[in-house]
């Protein structure tokens, strides 16, 4: 596995005789472009403020057990990004199977679905009722659809929505799904109805748009982290610096310009700045380069921070899928990952279980605050009580908590995202990418191609909007034809077609 060895951030600095491009965080994004930049001999620097890269998309190694925070498959119909990602994991770049179900009412729902397992679990009256409630929305459509509650109820029906919706999601965001925008479900969900799911499940997708899920994806030998710490290992090897520990605290802008950033307590003069960090530390960082009204519209933006509990469990795997979805209103957890299913080199002893539970919460909310210890007494309890395991079986436990891992899509989120873009357009040299750069819920490969269009922006002189990439796509792991490699076009939005998302799969 790559060992990053990272420009301490008290070490001598070589002079160079042209500034350099800053690149701030080093999570996909950043090192997207750090690394692209590197390979093109530009002067670059990457500042990550934690001792690790990767970001929310890192790997946590605890006792030699390795932990992906959050899942992640290497899956995406964006063939640079795919060829991105080959060439630098290249033989270390597994192919896995890829399983996930949901956990309902104690039983699991094949996912795609399955006629016959529908039948089975949910049984001929609940289907009825459901295929009901369906008619009846689909012949009195509410007019509105400004929340997520509406807009899946005009899609599926209000029985599909409170079974497989409304539990899962206000678990993930925290808040009732009437104040989650529609925005997040048309790009989470777009395409998919109960008559489409329906008769995918009964009748397969002969002559329909919807595709099957993949049935494999790729993924790093030893979890995702291994990819960013073999980028910054590249990035060094090619002359740029990656410091960890580093991390920005101010931005000076002067006449439409980044002339200086603060970084570890050092003043560095950019040529350009690259930004993954979220929009509103960029604005507060920028302090009175940035309107009263800019400063009150980052300061409204809002995210849902997550913890997962790693427990160490004696015995077999709990269950062979990548991850469930835990539609359990009587348990806090939300998802269940399994890492050996991820890789078994995540796993050291293959006779234990390794498996990760994940909480969604607000930082500082009592569940975010609870000691390790308690929590991992909570999902000891929590895993006993869904009937996957004895707590007793639980050899040992970790807690990561992960910071800013959902930009939230509120009732007030795009207003104020448009009052801060207007400011950055002011500002020739900063460019944001990445899911909390630009507030957008993006999976890690449309982050890095935010990253990737920006770099070329800076070298080729191009004028991509950054904005514009994934901004109506809605994002899925299907199988399809490889897209065409990218040609530059200037001033072009890069959005996938429409194809089907699930809301299991949109919250992951």
């Amino acid at each position: 596995m790559s060992t990053v060895d990272i420009t301490p951030s008290d070490a001598p600095r070589q002079s160079r005789p042209e500034k350099p491009v800053a690149v701030l965080g080093g999570g996909p994004a950043g090192l997207t472009a750090g690394y692209l930049l590197a390979k093109e001999g530009r002067p670059v620097i990457v500042f990550e403020a934690e001792d690790q890269v990767g970001g929310i998309a890192k790997t946590e190694v605890r006792d030699g057990y390795r932990f992906d925070l959050g899942g992640h498959r290497f899956f995406t119909k964006v063939k640079e990004v795919d060829d991105l990602w080959h060439e630098v994991m290249k033989e270390e770049f597994l192919k896995r199977p890829r399983m996930s179900r949901i956990y309902w009412r104690g039983k699991f729902l094949d996912y795609p679905l399955n006629g016959q397992d529908v039948i089975k679990k949910l049984g001929p009256v609940e289907l009825t009722r459901c295929l009901l409630s369906y008619l009846w929305a689909a012949i009195t459509p509410n007019g509105r659809e400004d929340n997520l509650e509406q807009w899946v109820s005009n899609r599926f029906g209000k029985r599909l929505y409170q079974h497989f919706f409304m539990s899962y999601t206000e678990k993930v965001w925290g808040v009732p799904a009437s104040e989650v925008r529609a925005e997040w479900a048309a790009q989470r969900i777009k395409g998919l109805s109960f008559f489409s799911a329906a008769k995918a499940a009964f009748f397969g997708n002969k002559g329909n748009k919807i595709k099957s899920l993949i049935n494999e994806f790729h993924y790093p030998r030893f979890g995702p982290g291994q990819m960013w710490e073999t980028m910054a290992d590249e990035i060094i090897a090619n002359g740029g610096e990656v410091r960890l520990n580093t991390p920005v605290t101010s931005l000076e802008v002067k006449d439409g310009k980044v002339v200086a950033i603060e970084a570890g307590g050092e003043r560095i003069e950019p040529s350009q700045v690259i930004s993954s960090l979220p929009l509103r530390a960029t604005v507060g960082m920028a302090g009175a380069a940035a309107s009263g009204d800019v400063q009150t519209a980052a300061q409204g933006l809002r995210y849902r921070d997550f913890l997962t509990v790693a427990l160490i469990i004696d015995g077999d795997d709990l269950f062979p899928d990548n991850w469930i979805y835990i539609h359990e209103p009587g348990v806090e957890v939300g998802r269940i990952q399994n890492f050996r299913s991820w890789s078994p080199w995540m796993v050291p002893d293959q006779s234990k279980a390794s498996i990760g539970m994940e909480y969604f919460c607000f930082k500082g909310d009592d569940l975010w605050e609870s000691s390790d210890e308690d929590l991992v007494e909570l999902a000891k309890s929590e895993i006993e009580k869904l009937g996957l395991a004895k707590a007793e079986k639980v050899e040992r436990g970790f807690v990561t908590r992960v910071p800013k891992a959902y930009p939230m899509y509120d009732a007030d989120y795009a207003e104020r995202v448009d009052a801060i873009k207007g400011w950055l357009d002011g500002i020739g040299n900063l460019q944001q990418v990445g899911r909390n750069g630009l507030h957008r819920y993006n999976n890690s490969d449309h982050s890095m191609l935010t990253a990737m269009r920006a770099v070329d922006n800076i070298m080729t002189g191009s004028k991509h909007d950054l904005w514009a990439i994934n901004a109506e796509s809605a994002y899925h792991e299907e199988q399809q034809e490889p897209s065409q490699p990218y040609k530059r076009v200037p001033k072009t939005k890069y959005v996938d077609e429409p194809l089907v998302e699930t809301k299991e799969e949109a919250a992951a």
